[in-house]
């Protein structure tokens, strides 16, 4: 019978619950079990796929097609394992399928009520994510007594007594604030955090909290005490140089004994490869500098993955990836090599809008011009594309359709149909609602032999990698790309995946996210090849 661990939070948002709960997982899971995690959130979007990005930061894509949390990369990356769309839920989605049902009558005229039918729906994509695991971590977003949290707190209360004793944990994340003034940690704040979740009915049976001053052993067992949780059960979460770290400071801490105490069971994790990796980020031996050219540069939250896929990459290699961030408008009003001239590779990160495209296109003819290694990303591969049809094809014109509807050279366009995940046609035009009209989730494709796409990924026939994007680059120009020295090097039913250039030491983009597969144990192999060659021009 799979075990439940529900992690909650109080005090205050952004304490770091994801990291928490992955950092549990990661323990557990190195200790031979299998674990999977869950992701509530309780606002009423149905998903974050609509929301800005200085919003809610980056959108996560599942395998099979799911725009999620960010959280959910978090997991992915943490546990080496690939999650569905049953790892995420909202209050959105709960509410939409309780009114659907209604709707066609599926409760037999009863009343619907918070109590027991919204309830009962959370169980049930609950129990639905267990998947035969060991164990399943549940990260509850928000903080304790948030108005919108109150149904779900109520549907881990009822869990509790579903199941037997030992297969349920509720481990609450609180913040122990230093005042600087008194000179003091106070505790009282995470005390009323804990009685708040008492009083819904919920008894934490761990407390983890997070502060940036070590806890003394007298605080600890004051918080123990005050809060009825037992001594060994609270642990302490300081701040941490990387978030790979935090597995093992927990360890420290002596979070395996309260763990295995509850549970009754042996947890002993084999960390080691886990701990050269964490060592490699913390004290590496070389480092680089890759031009990241972006947009969205004031909120990095918003390209979370790509920065992970980097430290990945970067923990393999034993090289620390310093990012130089470069505003693609900066670029546009000063020139490339003022922005990015010291840097030793050059990242275009994918995009949506016209807004900053002209310097993004600058820093492109810069790395095809100087021979500097360059990795396109979604918006960077067709801007790829878009600079050396302008640049080298002398198609002066050529546009995507994205920024200019009337174009007459459209080598990015809007494929009027597309095959979708489900093997459904979907129709796309340009006036089309956006997030319906998306390639989303994974999709194979073909490396062409001998190309550095396949010298990065193996010698297999076909892969995988997710999307997230509406336009596609135009197969019409594919011959004419291919005359004038750019190859089409990955493509998946007939649409361009990968290109190329011939005479360049490593120039290469994607129509991919690679970065939504890149885990620390396993770096994602064309972001790993990038910083490599990023490596060698040393």
């Amino acid at each position: 019978m799979t075990k439940f661990i529900f992690v909650t939070g109080g005090v205050l948002s952004s304490l770091g619950k994801g990291i928490t709960s992955a950092s549990i997982a990661t323990i557990l899971k190195q200790s031979g079990f299998k674990v999977s995690m869950l992701k509530i959130d309780p606002y009423l979007n149905v998903d974050p796929g609509t929301m800005s990005p200085l919003e809610h930061g980056e959108v996560f894509v599942t395998a099979d097609g799911a725009e999620t949390d960010l959280d959910l990369g978090n997991y992915e990356r943490f546990i080496d394992k690939t999650l569905t769309k049953k790892n995420s839920f909202t209050t959105g989605q709960v509410y939409q399928s309780v009114i659907k049902r209604e709707r066609e009558g599926g409760y037999l005229g009863k009343t619907i009520q918070v109590i027991p039918h919204v309830v009962d729906e959370i169980k049930e994509r609950i129990y639905a994510a267990t998947d035969d695991n060991d164990f399943l971590i549940i990260e509850l977003g928000g903080t304790v007594g948030d108005i919108e949290g109150l149904p779900f707190m109520e549907a881990i209360r009822s869990i509790r007594h579903e199941l037997p004793k030992t297969n349920t944990m509720n481990i609450h994340l609180s913040l122990i604030p230093y005042i600087k003034a008194a000179g003091e940690l106070k505790t009282k704040p995470t005390q009323h955090s804990v009685q708040e979740l008492r009083r819904i009915g919920i008894t934490p049976h761990m407390l983890v909290c997070r502060t940036e001053r070590e806890l003394p052993k007298n605080l600890k067992d004051k918080l123990a005490l005050a809060c009825d949780i037992d001594r060994n059960a609270v642990i302490e979460a300081g701040d941490a140089q990387s978030i790979y770290q935090v597995p093992l400071h927990f360890i420290k801490e002596g979070i395996l004994t309260p763990l295995s105490e509850h549970f009754n069971i042996k947890i002993k994790p084999n960390m080691e490869k886990w701990d050269t990796l964490v060592k490699n980020i913390l004290v590496p031996q070389n480092e680089v500098t890759i031009a990241f050219v972006g947009k969205y540069l004031d909120l990095k939250e918003s390209y979370k993955s790509l920065i992970e896929a980097l430290i990945h990459a970067g923990a393999h290699l034993n090289t620390k990836v310093n990012i130089h961030w470069c505003d693609s408008e900066r670029i546009e009003d000063v020139g490339a090599f003022d922005i990015i001239g010291k840097s030793d590779a050059i990242l275009v990160a994918g995009g949506f809008g016209h807004r900053g495209v002209e310097g993004k296109l600058a820093a492109i003819k810069y790395a095809r011009e100087n021979k500097i290694p360059y990795l396109g990303i979604c918006l960077g591969m067709q801007l790829a594309i878009l600079e050396f049809a302008k640049n080298v094809l002398g198609i002066e014109d050529a546009n995507s359709i994205e920024f200019d509807p009337d174009t007459k050279n459209p080598l990015i366009y809007l494929i009027d149909e597309f095959i979708d995940q489900s093997g459904n046609t979907q129709l796309r035009t340009h006036e089309s609602p956006m997030g319906g009209t998306m390639r989303l989730g994974e999709y194979p494709f073909e490396p062409l032999k001998g190309s550095k796409l396949q010298k990065a990924y193996g010698n297999e026939e076909v892969y995988h990698e997710r999307h997230r994007h509406r336009y596609e680059a135009n197969p019409k120009y594919k011959e004419q790309l291919e005359a004038a020295g750019m190859i089409i090097s990955g493509q998946s039913n007939g649409l361009i995946e990968a290109v190329e250039l011939k005479d360049h030491p490593w120039f290469v983009g994607v129509q991919f996210h690679p970065e939504f597969t890149s885990h620390l144990e396993t770096p994602n192999p064309i972001i790993l090849e990038f910083v490599k060659q990023a490596t060698n021009r040393k």
